[in-house]
């Protein structure tokens, strides 16, 4: 495991049965957060894989486990000077989340926040398998009264953004080669501005909303770029249009983002363009029907983009990797 991933904290699978409990408590309690943990089986049955890693000011924590309960009492929170917010995302099966009068039933794709400062539970009676991103308090910008209205609450799929945030927590769940480590904070940053973009429509506070929407439009914008590579008419004016900003103002933020319009519209499309050249399914595709498909509507202006970025034509990589898809040896077949 590479400093770039999440570090396995604990596996109880090389423990003694008698043990697993007490470790498993004693990881959470220093590296994680101090709660009681029922295990719903016995001790032999226990099974717990925990991983850790940062992103910038953000933990992350991934467990797969065996039924249990999590339960935050109101003596361990009055143990905490600064008590971060917890955000749990449901990868598989079901859990509840119980804090401040609601429950909060999680399915894949659903995720919660929950307050560190007031007592709460988290019910995994089939079984733990969820990512907790941990977040420092200050970071949201929330008020008391707005961080209680939306504490065990259940968002993924209840607003458009939540969609959106829902998708891009996944992503970062089981991505692999994340820049855990010193390149963390350039995720921690948007991180938390789609998880604040979520409370704000949930809440549907007018202040909160339009300072979400305001740190959430880099992200936005990107999003729009990569959804609509393959239309002809994508340009700085239509896609300033969709976002109500001037064209000026978008330039702006693409600059922040380090992005130059024309070219990172070019190198996506000639990147798409070059996977779809490699793919077998599209092979019956004439090249300039694969340019098409991603925004290039002259085949000449598409063959000469390509070469250019690439080193060969679009026909000449095609064929160079269809012929070496085909010099594979086939897999091993076993005996019947």
């Amino acid at each position: 495991m590479t400093s770039r991933q999440l570090a396995t904290a604990i596996s109880t699978a090389g423990l003694p049965p008698p043990h697993r409990a007490e470790a498993v408590r004693s990881l959470v309690w220093e590296s994680v957060v101090k709660v009681e943990i029922d295990h719903h089986e016995p001790p032999e049955r226990i099974a717990v894989d925990l991983r850790l890693g940062s992103l910038g000011s953000l933990g992350v924590c991934a467990v797969r486990a065996t039924s249990t309960t999590v339960r935050r009492t109101a003596r361990l929170a009055r143990r905490d000077d600064d008590p971060p917010i917890f955000l749990g995302l449901q990868m598989s099966g079901t859990s509840m989340v119980v804090q401040d009068g609601r429950e909060a039933v999680l399915h894949p794709g659903d995720f919660a926040l929950y307050d560190t400062a007031g007592a709460y539970s988290l019910l995994f009676g089939g079984g733990m398998d969820a990512v907790f991103f941990r977040i420092p308090r200050a970071t949201l910008g929330l008020t008391a009264r707005q961080l209680h209205d939306v504490t065990a609450v259940a968002l993924g799929s209840a607003s458009a953004v939540a969609e959106l945030t829902s998708a891009y927590l996944t992503r970062l769940a089981v991505t692999e080669a994340l820049p855990y480590g010193r390149h963390g904070v350039l995720v921690a940053e948007p991180t938390i501005d789609l998880v604040c973009a979520s409370v704000a429509a949930h809440l549907d506070d007018p202040d909160l909303r339009g300072a979400a929407a305001a740190s959430t439009l880099p992200f936005q914008i990107m999003s729009f770029l990569r959804a609509h590579l393959a239309d002809p008419e994508l340009s700085p004016a239509t896609v300033a249009a969709a976002h109500h900003i001037s064209v000026r103002y978008l330039y702006q933020i693409l600059a922040r983002c380090g992005v130059r319009f024309g070219e990172w519209v070019r190198q996506a499309r000639l990147e798409g363009a070059r996977k779809d050249l490699a793919r077998p399914a599209y092979r019956s595709l004439t090249i300039a029907s694969v340019g098409r498909r991603w925004g290039f509507t002259d085949s000449s202006h598409f063959s000469k983009a390509f070469k250019q970025e690439y080193g060969m034509s679009p026909r000449a990589w095609r064929e160079a990797t269809f012929s070496l898809s085909v010099a594979q040896p086939p897999p091993n077949r076993p005996e019947c």
